[in-house]
């Protein structure tokens, strides 16, 4: 996700000073215009504002609040933190940046690693307005601007309510695909059905038909973080006191499917799990077939 929102900002005039562990993507930002640092921490003591995209809330931690963090850098006064961390953790880092003076800018994104090369993300941002509003122009070359709200942790809270209602989408969608293919029907025709009825939602209308029917797997989120991001929401729930049944079976699903195929499979791949129960797979008909009829 980071390299392709770095790329956008460059294509968009933005001089960017970049690091991430990965000497791959360090040359690939290298070679599109950016200058690369030695460490995150160099990186922010050479700019007045750091963005992070990075995958769990303790490599976020770790980054920002750690002993070669941005904290102990001169420069980066906002920190843009475009992750998935959960509210608690955001506010607990807002609170550990501003005793330096620092200020940290809630601002998870949702889309996917298309929506990033596309400049289509929705970004979540919560902060105070003297922050936030001169970052609006730079944070529109990646999507739409929502402004959630004022105080770090209501953009993360945004964000796994979200990731929950598309995740929740993708397994029901499996669960039916796989018992409609079972019955005989055709997934292309259910999918056309579903999109112009009131089954329509984010699985059908993209990750069926471009990564799910194409049996490719590829959208491109693991299902480790899908998970990790159910949790985060679950938990604020808890703390909130606010049930959430449906919301608790959507994590099981995504926790068993992370058992049986790995931490590193898509998260598109909750079909598999289901085909495998019912002893059925989900296949387009062969284009030869599709003509005869």
């Amino acid at each position: 996700m980071g390299r392709p929102m770095a790329t956008r900002l460059l294509n968009a005039g933005y001089s960017l000073i970049c690091y991430d562990p990965n000497a791959e993507s360090c040359a690939t930002m290298q070679a599109a215009g950016a200058t690369i640092a030695s460490s995150a921490q160099e990186a922010a003591a050479a700019a007045p504002v750091a963005l992070l995209s990075l995958p769990t809330p303790d490599v976020v931690r770790a980054v920002i609040c750690g002993d070669a963090g941005l904290l102990g850098a001169e420069g980066a006064a906002i920190i843009v933190d475009l992750s998935t961390t959960g509210p608690q953790v955001a506010k607990e880092i807002a609170a550990v940046a501003a005793e330096q003076g620092r200020t940290l800018v809630d601002c998870p994104i949702s889309g996917g690693a298309e929506g990033a090369r596309n400049g289509t993300l929705a970004l979540m941002l919560a902060g105070p307005e003297a922050a936030v509003t001169p970052l609006v122009p730079a944070l529109e070359h990646l999507g739409n601007v929502f402004r959630v709200g004022d105080s770090a942790g209501q953009g993360q809270t945004m964000k796994v309510l979200n990731n929950l209602m598309s995740t929740a989408a993708l397994a029901i969608t499996s669960e039916t695909m796989v018992l409609g293919a079972k019955s005989g029907l055709d997934p292309d025709s259910m999918i056309a059905v579903f999109n112009a009825g009131s089954g329509r939602n984010t699985a059908t209308t993209d990750k069926f038909p471009k990564h799910v029917l194409t049996r490719a797997f590829d959208f491109g989120m693991s299902i480790a973080l899908s998970a990790k991001d159910a949790r985060l929401c679950l938990e604020e729930a808890d703390r909130m006191g606010v049930p959430m049944p449906v919301g608790t079976a959507v994590r099981q699903m995504l926790m068993l499917t992370r058992d049986h195929l790995g931490p590193d499979a898509d998260m598109t791949e909750i079909l598999r799990v289901v085909e495998q129960w019912a002893k059925v797979e989900v296949h387009r008909k062969p284009a030869s077939q599709e003509a005869a009829q």
